[in-house]
């Protein structure tokens, strides 16, 4: 037997099991799917694999529940940024770099408080018109490090998430690799609600960083007003996160996500 010392780690419902592997013939592809096994493992949203980076502070690979790995996740990203401060001994003012598939992000650490600040969104498309079923929904995409689509809705609470989101997620508008789906009810001019299906997890989380983060820009794009920014996202585990940005000429820049972030406590998976 293989022991493996991990750290459980949590930000606004999102949660993860992190891990800085010494041997390098760990096949993480299927130690994600155990530790995460909410039954039979840890039981975690991901894995998170911290190691060295040559051009940042800390290297971050994220493996979903299902093994799949990700290019992005915006509270893993938040995870990894006070698991770096917990280490260096100065959780509370501390700042780094993690390395990511989809770039290098900066991250600033206030006690249990992290700031992350993103890779610019791209690709952006609204209200592309898809079906499900026997009606044609206007599903609005951006990448903010993975995929999206958002979706606006009135009455939130009454969505059927798992289900509507993985026929948006599987849906062949967005095949092979498939989206994250947000549902989103606007509260008013600075403030949405989100539920988020994802990508890997196949289930709704409690809350999803990229995706509120994708949620806030175009609901920004759609009210017109252009300028810097700031939304708050009422997620599923009720925490609020904040998103900063700038918009000028119908592009995302200088992108933040802020929230809390904790260590739930620290052990030794046998594998």
């Amino acid at each position: 037997m293989k022991m493996i010392p991990f750290t459980k780690m949590v930000a606004s419902g999102n949660d993860f099991v992190v891990i800085e592997p010494k041997a390098a013939r760990i096949n993480l592809k299927a130690l994600a799917q155990k530790a995460c096994d909410r039954k039979f493992g840890i039981g975690a949203d991901g894995l998170l694999v911290v190691g060295k980076s040559r051009v940042a502070d800390v290297k971050m690979r994220i493996f979903n529940a299902d093994g799949s790995e990700a290019e992005m996740c915006g509270n893993g990203a938040r995870c990894v940024a006070l698991f770096v401060s917990a280490q260096h001994k100065a959780p509370y003012n501390t700042q780094a770099t993690i390395d990511t598939r989809a770039g290098v992000i900066h991250a600033e650490v206030h006690g249990d408080n992290v700031k992350i600040n993103l890779t610019d969104p791209k690709a952006l498309r609204l209200e592309v018109p898809i079906k499900v079923g026997t009606r044609t929904l206007r599903v609005n995409c951006i990448n903010t490090g993975v995929p999206h689509a958002v979706v606006f809705v009135e009455g939130l609470d009454a969505i059927d998430v798992k289900g509507l989101g993985a026929e948006i997620r599987y849906h062949k508008e967005f095949a092979p690799a498939g989206t994250n789906v947000n549902f989103v009810e606007v509260l008013n001019n600075t403030a949405i609600k989100v539920r988020t299906y994802e990508r890997g997890v196949e289930d709704e989380t409690l809350a999803c960083g990229t995706g509120s983060t994708a949620s806030a820009l175009i609901t920004s794009f759609m009210l017109q007003a252009p300028g810097t920014k700031l939304l708050h996202v009422h997620t599923r585990s009720r925490e609020v996160l904040k998103v900063y940005f700038k918009e000028k000429n119908d592009r995302f820049e200088d992108v933040w996500l802020e929230g809390r972030a904790r260590i739930v406590y620290t052990g030794v998976y046998y594998v």
